[in-house]
């Protein structure tokens, strides 16, 4: 095999063009004094409560400190991960604290029900785990002031400062909750379609089991996904600097504090306007502004409501959209320029698919989410009567069928399906090629050798602790970082695996509960595949920070495996795709624990408790939202503050694939190229790797197929103003400030974008409840040129024609 170059350490480096300085040796990750044999033979540090420093220096905070060496380059995903981030731990530091519940449960409500309400939102929006960050600091600062430090109050409710490991422990379990469950968008869908409402126990039980699934199976693969240092999670960077900023020592951070300060505070009241006052700063479109009677200048230069256009060309000034799903800041630049390339496909081959009327494309609306009647036309679009189409178990009628006809989708949704199955396997092959060696060891838990190690009653015994378990082949590749975490009690695979068959029982159940039509066999399929998935896409996210979203190829697998049930499709799709994207942001947050050097008992257990109170929460709140937004959810367009463009997705695939597969799907059926796409796929990778074998310094292993495949198919929902602020933002930072002013980047770039993100989602969260309606009654700003009214008075805020067929 040719000889390549690793691909993680190219994006590593594009990540941060990490410092290192010239004439430099390599440093010596770990002291030799440091090293001991367990009684395994295996080496692991000895157990000490001394401040643990394996020969790393803690980042140059300072600029004349950091630049007085020598010229700063960038090499790997090493020198990232010890100049960004401190490469020492004091042990003695402790997690346990009254303050770390108090906050920390009080953190996962809020956050889950914000989460919630950002689900419902026509730009999907995550809670920024920034904005959960600066909260719990800034609680915990409050409560260690304020309560008694003596006596029995001060010995079990403030025994010391609020540190850096109570406060990642908070973060940690906070953003578990911070996640919308899949399963609210199943019990949604139901809700609204088929006027269903499984009871609240069985829901809230289908929540957890369906949120821990993936958690068992990461866990078990944690060895491969996140020791390493190649497996970076570069969304982690401005994460865990901040929480070393705000913990250090201050004389270190005080620059750095004081710009996360400031920025913070004019992010915080900048958003107003975007957010509130004047929407027109949400897209500002030269073209739009004029000429504002062409639904083509609409389609293509449109962007700042719900399925307007694809934005070319606009300028946002709303982070809220900018850095909604990642910040430009941080996305690795390799990771970026390939975004680029599919972005501008995307354009192409959107605007082609739609004027060239393939699909009767022009007969409906050029974004949309939902299934459209053959009697649909461009004046008028006739949605298509998806609950006509089943009988009273939920399960296809081709009677029916043949009176409503096959149905149709956008063309552009199809061809955002198209090119997500072309992502989804080119991954596999990708992989395969590039990163074979990083994957390799996913199954070592199940080896012969751990398994009758796991049979071991001595290793039932948790109390005792237990040993990390690297092989000297292994230590070469162990992120510093968690060098320092051998000094810890592990949490045992055993931990995970007995989470991972409680979420499989208890799921068995609930979906009999629930009346799923799913069949158990197929949940068990549901289940494997999760398996599979995780550890592939899993590698892609942790080493270059992109997040596929795998849910096409699992509806469709439901679909031909149960067909003629769109329900079970959805609750097939909810085990087989919401295990994969919760088994990501276990592993994601197993290394912001290592990052952190947060004990991993602790790490599990914090994770395990706002995942279930995020489910409960999730559920109540979503409740709430269907209930008193419906005929919003369930309209085209929606509005620029309430959207139902998830539930539409998710159940217009669900009855596409689960009940219309083999009519629309297979081949000779209308969209056969959706499904073909998958084999097309695992051959798009190949002449990338072989033209690199031949020309190895050509560049051709800077190509991910996979992520530009994926983002042919980027625009096919929400607000698009956003992009080309995005990409500006992100090569302002990745590739101009790394490259010419390497010091500051190191020193600032993160902590900026943690800054950028909590002022604007603090006040978002404060208007979602003043002003948007999130409490129940919205509260409008007066019309005016930077606010025309919007979607509610048959206008878009960038002054393009509002679509009349739209209604």
């Amino acid at each position: 095999m040719a000889t390549i170059p690793n691909e993680s350490e190219g994006i590593a480096s594009d990540v941060g063009h990490t410092t290192a300085y010239a004439g430099d040796e390599k440093r010596d990750l770990a002291h030799s004094s440091s090293i001991s044999k367990n009684s395994s033979g295996s080496e692991s540090p000895k157990a000490t409560t001394e401040k643990a420093d394996y020969g790393m220096a803690a980042p140059a905070y300072d600029e004349e400190e950091a630049g007085h060496t020598g010229k700063l380059r960038v090499e790997n995903a090493e020198q990232l991960v010890t100049s960004v981030l401190s490469v020492d731990d004091d042990p003695t530091l402790n997690p346990w604290t009254f303050r770390m519940w108090f906050i920390g449960l009080g953190l996962s409500l809020f956050g889950s029900v914000l989460s919630t309400i950002y689900y419902f939102k026509p730009q999907t929006v995550f809670v920024s785990v920034i904005f959960l960050t600066i909260w719990s600091y800034i609680i915990g600062e409050i409560m260690a002031k304020i309560i008694p430090k003596r006596g029995f109050i001060g010995r079990w409710f403030n025994p010391h400062k609020f540190n850096h490991k109570e406060h990642a422990a908070i973060v940690i379990m906070s953003s578990a909750a911070a996640t919308c469950a899949l399963g609210t968008e199943v019990l949604a869908v139901q809700r609204l379609y088929y006027s269903a409402s499984p009871n609240a126990g069985a829901s809230i039980f289908l929540l957890f089991s369906s949120q821990c699934l993936g958690y068992g199976i990461a866990g078990l693969m944690r060895k491969t996904l996140v020791y390493p240092t190649k497996m970076l999670y570069p969304i982690n960077l401005p994460l865990n600097t901040l929480l070393e900023t705000l913990h250090r020592d201050k004389s270190e951070t005080a620059r750095r504090l004081k710009l996360f300060y400031i920025m913070f505070c004019v992010l915080f009241v900048w958003e107003a306007f975007p957010e509130y006052i004047m929407p027109l700063m949400t897209g500002v479109s030269i073209f739009c502004l004029a000429k504002r009677d062409s639904l083509v200048f609409t389609n293509l230069f449109g962007g700042t409501n719900g399925n307007e256009g694809l934005g070319l060309l606009s300028w946002c000034m709303d982070w809220q959209y900018i850095a909604g799903t990642q910040s430009p800041l941080w996305f690795p630049l390799q990771t970026l320029v390939n975004n680029l390339v599919g972005y501008i496909l995307c354009i192409c081959v959107f605007m082609g698919v739609y004027y060239m009327n393939i699909w009767n494309a022009q007969d409906f609306p050029f974004l949309s989410q939902l299934l459209f009647s053959n009697t649909s036309n461009s004046t008028v679009y006739a949605e298509y009567n998806q609950t006509a189409l089943l009988d009273s178990n939920n399960v296809l009628d081709p009677a029916m069928l043949d009176v409503l006809g096959i149905p149709y989708f956008a063309s552009t949704y199809a061809t955002y399906i198209l090119s997500t199955n072309l992502a989804i396997t080119a991954t596999f092959t990708h992989m395969f090629l590039w990163n074979y060696n990083d994957i390799a060891s996913a199954w070592s838990f199940a080896t012969w050798t751990n398994i009758k190690k796991s049979m071991n009653v001595e290793n039932w015994k948790f109390w005792k602790g237990s040993t990390h378990d690297y092989s000297a082949e292994d230590e070469a590749t162990l992120d510093p970082h968690y060098r320092l975490m051998l000094v810890y009690k592990d949490a045992p695979n055993w931990w995970y695996g007995a989470v991972l068959i409680f979420s499989i029982v208890v799921g068995l159940v609930c979906l009999y509960q629930v009346d799923s039509t799913l069949p158990w066999w197929a949940f068990l399929v549901a289940c494997g595949l999760a398996v599979i998935c995780i550890l592939f896409f899993g590698a892609q996210y942790a080493i270059t920070g992109f997040q596929f979203i795998i849910q096409p190829i699992i509806q469709m697998i439901g679909g031909y495996l149960h067909p003629g049930y769109p329900v079970a499709n959805m609750y097939f799709t909810l085990f087989g795709y919401n295990a994969v994207v919760q088994g990501q942001l276990l592993l994601k947050d197993l290394k912001i624990a290592q990052y952190a050097k947060l004990p991993p008992r602790v790490t599990f257990t914090v994770q395990l408790i706002g995942t279930l109170v995020g489910a409960i929460f999730n559920y109540v709140m979503m409740i709430s939202i269907v209930d008193n937004q419906r005929e919003i959810l369930l309209s085209i367009e929606g509005t620029n503050i309430w959207s139902g463009q998830n539930v539409q997705q998710y159940n217009s695939q669900a009855i596409a694939w689960g009940g219309l597969a083999k009519y629309m799907f297979s081949v000779g059926g209308r969209y056969e190229w959706v499904t073909l796409a998958f084999l097309v796929g695992f051959v798009i990778p190949l002449p990338f790797y072989f033209l690199h074998r031949l020309f190895p310094r050509a560049g051709f292993w800077y190509w991910n197929t996979a992520i530009i495949t994926y983002y042919i198919g980027w625009l096919c929902v929400g607000i698009n103003s956003s992009i080309l602020t995005y990409f500006v933002a992100g090569f302002l930072s990745q590739w101009y400030m790394r490259k010419y002013h390497p010091e500051w980047f190191v020193k600032y770039n993160y902590i900026l974008s943690a800054a950028m993100d909590g002022g604007t989602q603090v006040l978002v969260f404060i208007f979602t409840f003043a002003v948007d309606g999130g409490s129940g009654a919205s509260v409008t700003f007066p019309t005016y040129w930077g606010n025309n009214g919007g979607t509610a008075d048959g206008m878009n805020y960038d002054y393009c024609m509002f679509n009349p067929a739209n209604g």
